[in-house]
C-alpha cells in the first residue's frame, strides 16, 4: 500500500466507522479495543439472542434493503438511464474515494453484465477486525442485491463470496435480463 492511500485510509477510517456503525455511541468507544464494534455490537448481538440469529439478521437486512431501494430509484431517475453503463460509471473511472477504499479488477463489462472482482475493501477489513463480518455483511454488502433491482428491475446481482464473509475476494457480477 503506497503511503497516500494508507494516509487517506488513516484519515478516512475513524469517520467511516462512525457513519457505518451509529454515530454517536461510538465516541464512547474511542478507548475500546475494536472502537466500532465496541459500542454497537452489544446492541446487535442482544437483538439477535432476544429474536434469534436468523430473526434479528432478517430484520436487520429488511431495514437495510428499504433505503437503498430508495436511493437507487432515485440515482436511476437523476442519471436519466438506468442501463448497467450508468450504474457501474462510478467503477469504471472510480473517483479517489473509491481508488481508497477498494481494489478490484473489472473481469467483464458488456452492455448485459458487468462483473469486478474485488481483492482488498475497507469496510470488511473494519468489520472483520472487529470480528463482526456477519454484521457486515448484512450492514454494508446486502442491500447491494435490493440496490441493483430498484435502479432497474431487469438487473440483478450475482455473488458468491464476498471479503465481508470470509472469501479471499468479492464477485460482483451485475447482469441485465430480458
Amino acid at each position: 500500500m503506497d503511503e497516500t492511500r494508507r494516509s487517506f485510509l488513516k484519515a478516512l477510517l475513524p469517520g467511516g466507522a462512525l457513519i457505518c456503525l451509529g454515530g454517536p455511541c461510538l465516541l464512547r468507544a474511542t478507548q475500546a479495543e475494536d472502537k466500532a464494534y465496541a459500542a454497537q455490537g452489544p446492541i446487535w448481538r442482544g437483538l439477535e439472542r432476544e429474536l434469534g440469529r436468523d430473526r434479528a439478521h432478517e430484520l436487520m437486512k429488511r431495514a437495510i434493503d428499504r433505503p437503498a431501494k430508495e436511493q437507487m430509484t432515485e440515482f436511476a431517475k437523476k442519471s436519466g438511464k438506468n442501463d448497467l453503463a450508468a450504474y457501474t460509471r462510478e467503477l469504471r473511472s472510480p473517483s479517489r474515494f473509491w481508488q481508497n477504499v477498494l481494489t478490484y479488477e473489472v473481469i467483464e463489462d458488456t452492455p448485459q453484465a458487468f462483473e469486478i472482482r474485488v481483492t482488498e475493501c475497507l469496510w470488511a477489513k473494519t468489520y472483520r477486525d472487529a470480528h463482526a463480518g456477519d454484521l457486515g455483511y448484512i450492514l454494508s454488502c446486502h442491500a447491494d442485491f435490493a440496490g441493483a433491482k430498484a435502479f432497474n428491475p431487469k438487473m440483478r446481482l450475482v455473488r458468491t463470496k464476498t471479503l465481508m464473509q470470509g472469501q479471499d475476494s468479492c464477485n460482483n457480477r451485475y447482469v441485465l435480463e430480458g
